[in-house]
């Protein structure tokens, strides 16, 4: 297998299962992951917080963790990295309106490069005018953004993902094992048990 780079674009309020999980996922396989924030710099925290289904008509919110990045934003080059991941929560609301994401997000569309979007991070995606002709799960909230950015919204159960290309995209966290493996398998790595 060869060692990928990959590029996890987040900020305050990030979904805390979201990142947590995937950055030790992909580094345990041995991938590099470098996790930045807008206006922030390697060894600089965002807080996360941790979404849950408790019956409700929407998810609740707890304050999560803190989350180190390891990685500055401003030195970011999207060429560098060989696929890009995007966690959700309330991060993705202002990541979003930050010109270098939206071009970062651009680069891995149009260079064809594997791009990994759970829950919220849709909103990412559909700012960046990513999503056109493309399947994608995400959190059902989200939906609306999808089909107005001209993809295809797809209601998942909330432990599923879909792979529609260089895209793997689903509804949230508790899809993490099937929204990693799939990651896995786009970008060419092999896990065996």
């Amino acid at each position: 297998m060869s060692k990928k780079k990959i590029l996890m674009l987040i900020g305050d309020y990030v979904e805390d299962y979201e990142v947590m999980v995937a950055y030790q996922a992909l580094m345990m396989v041995g991938h590099t992951v470098h996790t930045v924030c807008p206006g922030k710099k390697s060894g600089q925290f965002v807080r996360t917080c941790i979404h849950d289904f408790e019956g409700d008509q929407s998810y609740t919110e707890k304050l999560g963790h803190n989350f180190q990045l390891n990685f500055t934003f401003d030195d970011v080059k999207a060429e560098d990295y060989d696929g890009v991941l995007i966690p959700g929560g309330r991060a993705v609301e202002y990541i979003r309106l930050n010109p270098k994401v939206l071009d970062m997000v651009r680069h891995f569309d149009k260079a064809k490069k594997p791009i990994a979007s759970i829950c919220h991070g849709a909103q990412l995606l559909a700012a960046a005018g990513a999503l056109e002709g493309k399947k994608c799960s995400a959190y059902p909230g989200t939906s609306v953004e999808v089909n107005l950015a001209k993809g295809t919204y797809v209601d998942l159960p909330m432990d599923q993902a879909i792979t529609d290309g260089t895209l793997v995209s689903g509804p949230a966290w508790p899809a993490l094992h099937n929204f990693l493996s799939q990651f896995l398998k786009v970008l060419g790595t092999r896990v065996e048990a």
